[in-house]
């Protein structure tokens, strides 16, 4: 990717978070016979638009993610993925891949009648992104991205199984508790199994179980911040089932190397990544390495 310019990314060079901001525009858009997705437009209705794709899978949008872009200069769209947060039905598996989400950005492009937008995305939500512009590149402005994940098992053996468990041991014995030792030689399969089954009182052991894994590795320095999703029956299922699912599934990709395998088509877009050093989770782009920072949006350093 090219390097962005800097007056394509804000108005202004500050390192603040904006002022909170109301949408002026909400609405759901049905995008199947079975889904529904929920978007909301704020900031300036006549600026740059740019749309922000929340991670996960299984995430979902907030208000704190209007405040990453100047309320004067951009026309804001967030959107919930098929499944998450505001959109119905709640943690659908049916209908629910990577390339049925793909379709549904585009769905919304077309229901608010935008020619191209800018697309920001951390985490899952740069898988997204890049995904994205990889299937319709005539359609991105630039690209923003942050904890770049590329959805390639060698991410997911080290997350799940192998590698983040080093580093942080006593979480993962929390994160191994739910599952009978016969089993942890496949971690993600023997979670697959229980987080898609009947048992509900398993079910919700193992969604609080997997969110705590990860909300306890995304920063570098975790804080009390980090206990509060776990409580949150509704959003641990939603987000542990989804986020599992498409794991187990390889997000549905062509290859195991999908997004670098297409990245020629995406060459010519300006983009900026933004990475922290002790993250956990295309060499043309403007590239930041944030020194004190983990995978987690919220750290002070991204």
């Amino acid at each position: 990717m090219a390097q962005i310019p800097a007056a394509e990314i804000a108005c202004q060079d500050l390192p603040q978070l904006y002022p909170e901001i109301e949408p002026y525009n909400t609405g759901f858009l049905k995008v199947s016979d079975l889904h529904t997705v929920y978007y909301e437009q704020s900031g300036n209705s006549s600026g740059n638009p740019v749309l922000f794709i929340h991670g996960g899978p299984g995430g979902e949008s907030t208000p704190f993610d209007r405040r990453y872009f100047d309320p004067v200069c951009y026309r804001i769209i967030l959107m919930d993925q098929r499944g998450c947060g505001k959109s119905t039905p709640t943690a659908e598996l049916k209908d629910n891949t990577t390339w049925t989400l793909l379709q549904d950005i585009e769905s919304v492009r077309n229901h608010l009648g935008i020619k191209k937008w800018v697309v920001f995305g951390g985490s899952w939500g740069s898988t997204l992104s890049l995904l994205y512009a990889e299937e319709y590149p005539e359609r991105v402005k630039a690209l923003i991205l942050r904890g770049i994940y590329a959805n390639t098992r060698k991410e997911s053996i080290w997350l799940n199984q192998e590698g983040a468990s080093i580093l942080f041991p006593d979480h993962f014995e929390d994160f191994i508790a739910p599952i009978p030792e016969v089993e942890r030689g496949d971690l993600l399969s023997a979670y697959h199994r229980r987080l898609t089954g009947s048992d509900q009182k398993i079910k919700l052991e193992c969604a609080r179980a997997w969110i705590k894994w990860e909300m306890s590795i995304i920063k570098l320095i975790s804080d009390d911040d980090t206990t509060i999703p776990i409580e949150d029956d509704p959003f641990c299922l939603a987000s542990a089932i989804l986020e599992c699912h498409y794991t187990a599934y390889g997000g549905w990709l062509k290859s195991p190397n999908h997004i670098l395998d297409n990245v020629d088509k995406i060459r010519h877009i300006p983009g900026v990544i933004i990475q922290g050093r002790y993250d956990m989770k295309w060499t043309e782009a403007e590239f930041h390495v944030i020194p004190d920072a983990g995978h987690s949006s919220k750290e002070k350093g991204i």
